[in-house]
């Protein structure tokens, strides 16, 4: 582990050589696949090293977070050339990735704790050096204080479960907190504002609309699924209080997905109506790893990989026609099939994906994860049906309306994609309807 780890340290110096930009693209395409030889389809710690080590859930979290900081360096092309500092958001994509590696990497709680907050710092200064609104400020804020309010008592949480258990290694986890229930309350709150849980969501909307293209991809690609990776590893200790507990928050998140679904059809931000989508599918998430089962673990690793490329992809048509309309706004940007017709497919495979058809990785996590929720209750049946309805119907509305219509009269005619453009959706729409080929990787990891 310690090689990739060295391997992302020594590219740092790139960042300030002149004319490197689409060098360390490549570099990190080239981490990306040398990181998937290091494949291990098992739930047991492989390649141990000192603090680190993965099993298959970190593994496809870990190369998720490769994959989508070198397609960030490919979205952000305007940044290079424009010249808005390339040399420092090299280094802060650097230090993030680095960060994020070393989250998933580590073997101890503790460990997990400092890099799960370190990450915050470079995805602040991602929202406030290169935003576009004044309100980045805000946001920002907004990113900082609700992570850090929830993160505090966990600190306090791991400080004592060290002093009863004498050992944060997650695989000397032991469960002894039957009746704790303040330190089930400390350790879970965290995840579920990083996930972001609905009534602690509104953090998220925020940063993804002020966010440059590169901070919201990373956002929705891999900061959100910190809190169901901590989620998973935690578990372990608090599985008795689990049972008796967890159906507060299962209730919350199919209400709350079941809201958010009606919120994005009022949408008129391109960009927010993604990322609120992104809550809806993160709620699911949770419900899967509170229902504490097999398929339900499973099922929201999938999710989690499949809504990391999808969302991304979204994400990057939205700056797309952000770059060529200056406007993220559906009353601008409707009627793009005139306006730039080949992205219009790129468009509806991404929308489609979005809403969990064939063959996408989101259409393997979502039923399996429907599987555990109605294993776990037959009443949760009503607000699954509803999430699922409301899930299509936000993706369709996202699709017809910015294709369909009529062009708005500040536009020319017709100005598609570039190849650069069009590789970067390829090469997220690719792993994302290919890797159900291989499932069992997704499935049978336990």
């Amino acid at each position: 582990m310690l090689s990739i780890l060295f391997f992302v340290l020594f590219m740092i110096p790139l960042a300030f050589l002149s004319n490197t930009y689409w060098l360390v693209q490549c570099m990190f395409f080239m981490v990306s696949f040398i990181f998937m030889m290091y494949l291990q389809p098992t739930s047991l710690f492989c390649y141990l090293s000192y603090f680190m080590g993965i099993d298959l859930f970190s593994f496809g979290l870990i190369l998720l977070t490769f994959w989508v900081c070198a397609l960030m360096v490919t979205a952000s092309e305007s940044i290079n050339r424009f010249n808005y500092n390339p040399s420092f958001f090299m280094l802060n994509i650097f230090v993030l990735m680095m960060m994020l590696y070393l989250t998933f990497c580590s073997l101890n709680l503790f460990y997990f704790y400092l890099f799960f907050e370190s990450s915050l710092i470079p995805t602040l200064f991602l929202i406030v050096g290169w935003g576009y609104q004044p309100e980045r400020l805000q946001a920002g804020i907004y990113l900082l204080f609700y992570t850090l309010f929830a993160s505090l008592p966990m600190l306090v949480g791991i400080f004592y479960l060290y002093s009863s258990n004498l050992s944060l290694m997650y695989f000397m986890f032991q469960e002894d907190f039957i009746s704790n229930y303040l330190f089930y309350l400390v350790i879970l709150f965290a995840f579920l504002v990083k996930m972001p849980m609905f009534l602690v969501h509104l953090w998220l909307p925020k940063a993804h609309v002020e966010a440059p293209i590169s901070g919201s991809m990373i956002l929705a690609g891999i900061l959100l699924k910190l809190g169901g990776y901590g989620m998973v590893r935690v578990f372990k200790l608090i599985i008795s209080l689990g049972n008796n507990l967890n159906i507060i928050w299962i209730i919350i998140s199919l209400l709350g997905g079941f809201l958010v679904s009606l919120i994005c059809m009022r949408q008129v931000d391109l960009k927010s109506l993604i990322a609120y989508s992104s809550v809806s599918h993160m709620s699911l998430v949770i419900v899967g790893i509170m229902t504490m089962t097999y398929w339900g673990f499973s099922g929201s690793y999938t999710l989690m990989i499949g809504h990391g490329l999808c969302s991304s992809g979204l994400f990057c048509l939205a700056n797309i026609s952000y770059e060529r309309t200056g406007s993220r706004s559906l009353l601008v940007n409707k009627g793009m099939m005139n306006f730039m017709p080949s992205m219009c497919l790129w468009w509806f495979l991404l929308s489609s994906s979005n809403m969990a058809a064939p063959p996408s990785l989101n259409l393997l996590g979502e039923i399996s994860l429907l599987n555990s929720i109605l294993g776990w209750s037959w009443g949760s049946m009503l607000f699954i049906s509803l999430l699922s309805f409301f899930g299509a119907a936000y993706s369709l509305y996202l699709y017809s309306y910015s294709q369909h219509g009529e062009l708005y009269s500040g536009l020319y005619s017709c100005f598609n994609g570039s190849l650069r453009e069009f590789i970067l959706l390829m090469l997220h729409w690719i792993p994302l309807n290919f890797l159900i080929l291989s499932g069992e990787y997704c499935m049978l990891w336990l």
